[in-house]
């Protein structure tokens, strides 16, 4: 399986800059799973999409502002730093620009040495394991010195950082949004409750590796990043009560759907726990939990395009996405939306 199957042209303007003003106002495309069939709607319509007693499934990951702006403490030059994952208290392995710039034992202050970090090694893919030196809180330092890190692709800046939440966003430790979830009001959430729609709540903390571009033209030899999920009892007890009864598995975004299928055994049944997942979906994979996807348009030549193309097939998906170009839907993080059902 190549990675040029997985291309499609994108004009670039339909690359959304802004998120809308109201989150449920975008498009959303109604895709049918298995025949590809279209229908054109707006995302407040999916409530005539979910039937009572389906189970909705959210990650409610919570994005921290973890793109750092500092400077080497021996020369003055200017050097970005972005958290990606935090392994232990006071070290993260972070993504940093320009990374000749930090080498082992490289000292950087951000905030006027409100905060220091010192390179203490150099991992996979050349990331920095930076051991971090404060006073105070943590998190309201990050609060205070971070930005938002928003995908490059998207060039204006984001007037308030709340819209790169989900409005149910409850668990801090993602360098990423779970976007198919931005959609969604608190007003719509609780519409589908009134309906009996049951809210089934997933942790993935989002990293970088779900959206670094894929390098090898042989798919199969692309190797995932590890991601950490929770699932709680409660939460895992409300999916297999609706499986059991019959109802569908809604999952909200690709983050929600790696999780499903990361934790569910072979007859679909969902283990509470949590751990670390590098799950790699592509056409080929038998689904086991979920039934339903809703999700947003993705890049070309993505991991993400391949899971929505296992969860269909690749020529609906690729026909879905030359429909949504002709059609100016509006693409990735700030875009449109689609219902695989």
């Amino acid at each position: 399986m190549q990675l040029s199957d997985f291309n499609y042209d994108l004009p670039q303007e339909l690359i959304a800059q802004d998120p809308l003003e109201k989150r449920s106002d975008s498009r959303l495309m109604i895709v049918g799973r298995e025949d590809g069939s279209i229908e054109h709607k707006h995302f407040y319509d999916i409530i005539d999409y979910v039937n009572p007693g389906d189970c909705l499934v959210i990650n409610d990951t919570k994005v921290i502002p973890a793109r750092l702006m500092g400077v080497k403490e021996d020369t003055g030059a200017s050097i970005e730093v972005l958290l990606l994952k935090r392994r232990e208290e006071k070290v993260w392995e972070t993504l940093v620009k320009p990374g000749k710039k930090a080498r082992v034992g490289a000292r950087i202050s951000f905030g006027d040495g409100l905060l220091v970090g010192e390179v203490i090694d150099i991992v996979e893919e050349g990331n920095r394991l930076i051991r971090f030196e404060y006073e105070g809180i943590w998190e309201e330092l990050l609060d205070k010195l971070g930005q938002m890190p928003l995908p490059p692709y998207i060039t204006h800046k984001l007037q308030d950082r709340n819209r790169y939440q989900t409005v149910y966003a409850k668990n801090d430790g993602s360098a990423a949004a779970p976007t198919a979830g931005l959609h969604f009001t608190k007003e719509l959430l609780e519409q589908l409750k009134e309906k009996g729609v049951e809210i089934a709540h997933v942790t993935l903390h989002v990293g970088l590796g779900t959206f670094r571009p894929v390098k090898v033209d042989n798919i199969l030899e692309h190797h995932m990043h590890s991601e950490f999920y929770v699932v709680e009892q409660e939460e895992a007890d409300k999916i297999n009560a609706a499986k059991a009864n019959g109802k569908r598995i809604i999952s909200v975004g690709t983050t929600s759907t790696r999780t499903l299928e990361s934790v569910a055994d072979e007859n679909g049944i969902v283990r509470a726990g949590s751990g670390w997942t590098d799950i790699f979906i592509y056409p080929g994979y038998k689904f086991k939990v979920v039934d339903c996807l809703i999700t947003n348009f993705h890049l070309p030549e993505s991991t993400l395009l391949m899971l929505v193309s296992a969860f269909s097939s690749r020529e609906n998906m690729l026909n879905a996405y030359e429909v949504a170009v002709s059609e100016r839907y509006r693409f990735f993080s700030f875009g449109d939306a689609m219902f695989i059902q």
